[in-house]
């Protein structure tokens, strides 16, 4: 609550959008925080959202001082909170202050659960053309160095540095100016480029919010930062990370998670979700980067696909004998071209499951031929919970339940499904589009599997092994099928 002005195909099941679940409720939200193994973000007003998984999200997150857009980050062994008291035309005007406060935990029911009292480390007057309020924290990964940026529409952009120790403004610090036309920025750091995001647009508004984020990059944490067509952000310029659709509108609040080498989250909030009323909800999807720039990836839609390797473009599949297709076979030369074109059908499941085995089936990669043992249906097992970004997947051999199942040798194979958690598969976008796959559990394993995913080490052989980004061999595409 910043400023009120006015503000593929799938085929065998309809595809549908997995969006967070549970409440997840929040305006505003701070950057993602993990602490003693859940997830926390903060919101507009005071409160915000807690999750077991990073999937089902409800409220109970404690912060006081109420205001506006919080963020929140892990310095050593404790946690620094900023936050806007005042300003956005809120009451007072646009005559705004930033705060910061530590905690030892962020969980409210810690006997260590205590704020420290919070310090001003800058504000905005409501004569001058800035608006203290929407701050973010960046600690510099080269210097250690930590930072803040604050402001609204109203006026500038502007980044101060802190202390990393007190959460204290650095003595003699000055602030600059560095962005106009936007709010709710967030500093990132990639490849040597640090990246200024800001929010865009209208908000408030619900449906007809325009909230979009933008970027710019720099060699200079201080700026200036260019778009990709060299338009300084100081004069208006940034380039689209990511704006309306999906039946969600007005994303803002830009914050960056990183889960493992390759594999980043991007979070934000929806202004409205037209499939939960028009509410603001948390949002969060995968974060590509593309040519040197931040965008988002797309939120993963059950269906029926082909999964291909990206090491060779091999599709998963049955291990099963090959059918022929019958087919009347022509000459090319010499052909009627008056005679009337017969489309030949797909094989059809029922054409071919009778020549495969019984029992489990194993599996392997082969050339792609839009068969039914190379199609699966990715369906969502709402009651199997989730992880940061998703829920747990089936994978069925598409008019089956023959399932995708992980074995305890670390090898794969196809089996009845029966919902163990060497069935269900968490599916991640990797940073350079493509995606890999990791069963929840490797049978005789207690803990959760976040380390061997599905992998090729020959063309034709899938396995289990350990995550490795800088290899194609662990890395799968999905290609919608559409039967005809």
């Amino acid at each position: 609550m910043k400023r009120f002005h006015t503000l593929l195909a799938v085929l065998a099941i309809a595809a549908a959008v997995n969006a967070q679940i549970g409440q997840p409720y929040i305006h505003d939200p701070s950057t993602i925080a993990e602490c003693d193994g859940k997830y926390y973000t903060f919101g507009t007003g005071g409160g915000g959202l807690i999750s077991d998984d990073g999937w089902s999200w409800h409220s109970g997150a404690d912060r006081p001082g109420g205001g506006a857009a919080p963020d929140v980050m892990k310095l050593g062994d404790r946690y620094l909170c900023i936050y806007g008291a005042t300003g956005g035309g809120l009451g007072g005007g646009h005559n705004g202050r930033i705060l910061t406060m530590w905690n030892k935990t962020l969980d409210p029911k810690s006997p260590d659960f205590r704020w420290t009292t919070a310090v001003e480390v800058c504000s905005s007057d409501g004569m001058e053309d800035q608006d203290a309020i929407d701050p973010c924290l960046f600690l510099d990964p080269t210097t250690g160095r930590l930072w803040a940026t604050y402001g609204t529409y109203f006026g500038t952009i502007r980044i101060i540095e802190l202390d990393p120790a007190t959460g204290f403004r650095v003595k003699g610090n000055v602030e600059k100016d560095i962005a106009i036309d936007c709010e709710a920025t967030d500093l990132i750091f990639r490849d040597g480029w640090y990246y200024l995001l800001g929010t865009h647009g209208t908000c408030c508004d619900g449906v007809n919010s325009t909230y979009n984020i933008v970027v710019g990059r720099s060699r200079n944490v201080e700026g200036p930062y260019l778009d990709n067509v060299g338009r300084d952000m100081f004069h208006g310029g940034g380039r689209m990370v990511i704006a309306a659709g999906d039946r969600v509108c007005g994303p803002g609040h830009f914050g960056r998670t990183i889960i493992d080498e390759g594999v980043e989250l991007m979070s934000c909030h929806y202004e409205a979700d037209l499939d939960q009323g028009g509410r603001s909800v948390l949002g969060i999807r995968p974060l590509l980067w593309r040519n040197g720039w931040p965008v988002a990836g797309e939120r993963f839609k059950e269906g029926t696909y082909a999964i291909l390797s990206e090491r060779r473009g091999y599709s998963l599949e049955l291990a099963v004998d090959f059918v022929r297709m019958q087919q009347e076979r022509r000459g090319w030369w010499g052909a009627n071209t008056d005679e009337p074109v017969k489309p030949i059908p797909d094989q059809r499941l029922e054409d071919v499951n009778g020549t495969w085995p019984e029992g489990d089936i194993a599996v392997r990669c082969g050339d792609y031929m839009f068969r039914p043992h190379q199609h699966w249906t990715v369906t969502a097992v709402p009651e199997a919970g989730g992880y940061l970004g998703g829920p747990y997947y089936k994978l069925t051999i598409a008019g089956t339940d023959r399932a995708l199942t992980a074995t305890a040798a670390l090898e794969l194979t196809t089996a009845t499904f029966s919902g163990t958690d060497e069935q269900l598969w968490r599916i991640e976008q990797l940073t350079d589009g493509t995606f890999r796959l990791l069963p929840k559990r490797i049978p005789g394993h207690a803990e959760l599997n976040t380390r061997y995913v599905l992998y090729t080490p020959a063309d034709s052989t899938p396995t289990l092994a350990a995550w490795d980004f800088t290899s194609d061999n662990a890395k799968w595409n999905f290609l919608p099928y559409c039967a005809q």
